[in-house]
């Protein structure tokens, strides 16, 4: 037997898929990558280390401000540079308001209509239009955030090395959550939705990494954590990945040590879980799911939590940065040769930058390493034991299965082809 699907939609990019199944045993389970590459980092060879931050945030138009302060944090740490703790919270509200933005349009309008059995988002939007407007409040209270701190909703332009070029005044801090009840309401609302939904059984052990810290919900900095006891730095992690490119393969996959592993949401509440804020932390309990979780569907169960943690997480910082008086604390770069790695929590997972400067601060060699990339191989490991699952069923609602569990995963192509 052999599936073939040209077309997976309402993911971000373009890819298919393609299965072999003979005497009912899975012999290939692969996405098609059916985008070009963008060589990036061939671009960003030669150039100044204060144009990586903006090019890079170029890849992709959901998580540009990921891509964006990663670069900032490997070149700071390239050049010896220490932000102040003012930078950083402005960062974190930026890179905040990037997860709210890119998980509420995913997980309602993308995912969960695969949980319904339609195919057509209108007739969700029809079926639920008070979690519809409550996911679009969201939405808006996630971009609303990425414009004050970075300047424009996609590919921002305040932030750059040491700091911000512009900051944000009190009164567009408390502007955020002037409507903060509002919104407050919108994802407990959207949460109450996710309780109604029956979650497809499906169990595969992997290794879950993310960042870890032993204070805080992890996304901004941190060590290199997994569910099986792995505690490194970045830059040891990236010195011990390999990335891959097969033949006839645009986008490069990632081998670790022969395994394969999960990043993402659900990955970051397996090894945060505890860090949680309470009412997050809450809402998880009420779908009795022990950590650490092996099915791949509660990944958009982990999206929707993650929701309520940052948009909980977004006011607390506000309300501190609004009692500070900020001020400008860039400091003039003393260029020097450097190399080094910075890793933040994108939207889908762990996003690594490296880079090697010269004496001029030019840029001698970079790498990054997006999330779709390292999860790919899991992805599709997670296919052949979920195939057997539905070979059974008639072909239209056997693919409509694997549509939806590729989608489970939320896959960026345009950040897997950078």
């Amino acid at each position: 037997m052999k599936i073939r699907i040209d077309h997976i939609a309402k993911i971000e990019g373009h890819a298919g898929f393609v299965a072999s199944i003979l005497d009912g045993n899975v012999r290939k389970a692969k996405i098609e990558i059916q985008e070009g590459a963008k060589l990036i980092e061939g671009i960003l060879i030669g150039r100044r280390f204060w144009e990586a931050p903006i090019i890079t945030a170029r890849i992709c138009g959901l998580c540009p401000v990921a891509h964006n302060l990663t670069a900032l944090k490997a070149l700071e740490a390239a050049l010896g540079i220490k932000v102040s703790n003012q930078t950083i919270m402005l960062r974190k509200l930026m890179l905040a308001g990037q997860i709210i933005h890119s998980h509420s349009l995913h997980l309602f309008f993308l995912s969960l209509p695969d949980f319904f059995n339609l195919e057509n988002d209108l007739k969700l939007i029809k079926k639920y239009p008070k979690e519809t407007k409550a996911a679009l409040r969201i939405r808006n209270f996630g971009t609303k955030i990425i414009k004050t701190i970075g300047g424009r909703i996609i590919h921002p332009i305040t932030s750059e090395i040491g700091g911000f070029k512009k900051l944000p005044s009190k009164n567009e801090l408390l502007n955020l959550i002037r409507n903060y009840e509002e919104v407050w309401d919108s994802a407990l609302i959207l949460s109450k939705l996710f309780k109604k939904i029956k979650c497809p059984k499906f169990e595969r052990k992997t290794e879950y990494i993310s960042l870890g810290s032993k204070k805080e919900y992890a996304f901004y900095d941190g060590a290199i954590t997994s569910n099986q006891g792995l505690k490194i730095s970045p830059e040891k992690f990236e010195q011990n990945i390999k990335e891959i490119q097969k033949p006839y393969q645009v986008v490069k996959e990632v081998d670790y040590s022969g395994k394969t592993f999960m990043v993402g949401a659900l990955s970051r509440i397996n090894n945060n879980y505890q860090f949680l804020n309470q009412e997050a932390k809450k809402i998880w309990e009420d779908f009795n799911q022990k950590i650490p979780v092996y099915n791949i569907f509660y990944n958009i169960f982990a999206q929707a939590i993650e929701i309520i943690h940052f948009i909980e997480e977004s006011k607390k910082i506000i309300d501190r940065l609004s009692k500070m008086k900020l001020k400008d604390e860039r400091k003039r770069i003393k260029i020097k040769t450097g190399r080094s790695t910075g890793a933040t929590e994108a939207p889908r997972g762990t996003l690594y930058h490296f880079y090697s400067l010269d004496r001029e601060g030019r840029i001698l060699d970079c790498n990054i390493i997006t999330p779709t990339a390292q999860f790919l191989t899991n992805l599709e490991e997670d296919l052949r034991a979920y195939l057997p699952n539905v070979l059974s069923l008639p072909s239209s609602e056997r693919k409509r299965k694997i549509k939806a569990f590729i989608r489970a995963y939320d896959p960026c192509i345009s950040c897997a082809v950078h």
